[in-house]
C-alpha cells in the first residue's frame, strides 16, 4: 500500500466563527454572511471556418452581494453608512470577512474591493415570537483577494 498523507488538516473550518471588519477596523459580529462567492461568464464564438461547434471564451468576472445579518442594538453605524449613500455621498469601504478556527486564531481572509450597501433592512416585528430582532445589510462589491489561507 503506498504511504499517502492528506494535503491538509482532515478536520474543515466551522463556519460559525467570523468576523468582518471593514478600513482595518472589526465594526460587528454578525450572525449570518452569505453571497460569498465569484464567476466568470463563458462568451460562445464561432467563425465561418471552425467544425461545427462553438468555442467558449473567458468573459469578465462577475461577484454575488454580500449579505449580513446581525442582531438590532443601539449601534446604528450600518442604517448611517446606508443612509449616506441615499443622500449621495459615494461611501465605498474595503470589507474583509475573516474566518477564525476554534481556538479564534484567523485563517482564511477574504478581502472584498469597493464596498457599498445596496439595501439595508430592519427588523421583522411579531408580538408573539421570541426571536432576536434582526438587520440585514446587502454590499455590493467589484472583486475579491484573499491574504491568507491556512
Amino acid at each position: 500500500m503506498p504511504n499517502t498523507k492528506a494535503p491538509h488538516k482532515p478536520d474543515p473550518y466551522y463556519g460559525y466563527n467570523f468576523y468582518v471588519e471593514w478600513n482595518g477596523i472589526i465594526h460587528a459580529g454578525f450572525r449570518e454572511c452569505t453571497g460569498l462567492n465569484s464567476s466568470q461568464t463563458a462568451t460562445e464564438y464561432r467563425e465561418g471556418t471552425d467544425p461545427p461547434t462553438k468555442r467558449k471564451l473567458i468573459g469578465l468576472n462577475t461577484y454575488g452581494n454580500i449579505t449580513l445579518k446581525r442582531g438590532i442594538t443601539n449601534n446604528d453605524e450600518l442604517w448611517k453608512w446606508r443612509q449616506n449613500l441615499m443622500k449621495g455621498t459615494a461611501d465605498r469601504r474595503e470589507v474583509s470577512i475573516v474566518l477564525l478556527d476554534t481556538t479564534g486564531a484567523e485563517k482564511i481572509r477574504w478581502n472584498l474591493t469597493n464596498c457599498w450597501p445596496t439595501t439595508w433592512t430592519g427588523a421583522e416585528l411579531n408580538a408573539t415570537s421570541d426571536e432576536v430582532a434582526l438587520e440585514t445589510l446587502e454590499l455590493a462589491h467589484e472583486g475579491i483577494t484573499i491574504d491568507k489561507w491556512s
